[in-house]
């Protein structure tokens, strides 16, 4: 995972509608940045309906929301469409970003070790900096998290 007070690392990703985007892009606002393993399972969909519901509350503090996952933008996409998804989930098939971001890790399923997404998310601030790091989230509860953050800013 990457430390508080660093430069988060530029990324260019397509989103859900194939559209390219650079975290750069948001350069002057708040990023909520989070990483998920895989669309359409049962904890990623928790955390994004979480994100979803609590998404007034991002924009009332000028807070972009983004999910990133490996998942391909059609995934994505059809993830979006079903929960009716209001923020940019960006697809990482190369794993450069999740791995820059230092989220791309060893971890047990079921038993088995294996590489994977480690759910975590971090909040930008409007110059690019790094202003809070959380590693292994809860899906639940992630959002309201940054959220009560955001409040101390």
């Amino acid at each position: 995972m990457l430390e508080v007070g660093t430069k988060a690392p530029d990324f260019m990703l397509p989103d859900q509608n194939g559209n390219n985007v650079r975290l750069s892009d948001f350069l002057g606002k708040k990023v909520a940045l989070y990483f998920y393993p895989k669309d359409n399972t049962p904890g990623c969909t928790r955390q994004a309906c979480a994100f979803a519901k609590q998404y007034p509350k991002f924009q009332e503090k000028d807070t972009v929301v983004i999910g990133i996952s490996k998942d391909s933008a059609t995934s994505h996409h059809k993830f979006a469409d079903k929960f009716d998804l209001p923020f940019l989930l960006l697809s990482d098939p190369s794993l450069e970003t999740l791995k820059a971001y230092g989220v791309w890790n060893e971890k047990s399923l079921a038993g088995k070790l294996g590489m994977g997404v480690v759910r975590s998310s971090y909040l930008i601030d409007e110059e690019g900096i790094i202003r809070q790091v959380m590693a292994k989230v809860k899906p639940d509860s992630n959002a309201g998290d940054i959220l009560a953050f955001l409040e101390t800013l």
